[in-house]
């Protein structure tokens, strides 16, 4: 059974009901808060199911990495994007420190600068570039 989204056009709060399908469209719905049925269904985000290979490929696409030396902006962007695409697991590796790095790019911040403010961001990574274990 899923969840359906609404906005009631009285009260103007959303809500959401869970109901099997074979109701749906025939059951009248009603605001839980202000018990109006003047509502509006609201149609969530879409979301594709890519596979791992698929998203790592969109990251290297040579088009997108242009410019990034010259623009922290854009570097702060690409950073981001490639944290979303990698997906949750990402967020324990990474640690709080690559939001930083992030969001000091996003604002303009030079990389090198961002390197002496935060002296630990290599920590743990040895000359490879592998994690110490």
């Amino acid at each position: 059974m899923p969840y359906y989204d609404y906005r009631c056009l009285n009260c103007k709060r959303k809500f959401t009901i869970f109901m099997p399908y074979s109701e749906y469209g025939k059951k009248k719905v009603a605001c839980p808060h202000c018990t109006s049925q003047q509502v509006q269904r609201q149609i969530g985000r879409i979301r594709f199911a890519r596979s791992e290979e698929s998203r790592l490929d969109n990251l290297a696409d040579p088009a997108s990495l242009e410019g990034l030396e010259d623009d922290p902006r854009a570097l702060g962007r690409m950073m981001r994007k490639m944290k979303t695409e990698i997906g949750g697991e990402a967020d324990g590796e990474m640690g709080p420190e690559f939001d930083e790095v992030i969001d000091r790019l996003e604002a303009g911040q030079n990389p090198d600068e961002i390197e002496k403010a935060v002296p630990d961001l290599g920590a743990g990574l040895d000359a490879g570039g592998d994690d110490d274990f």
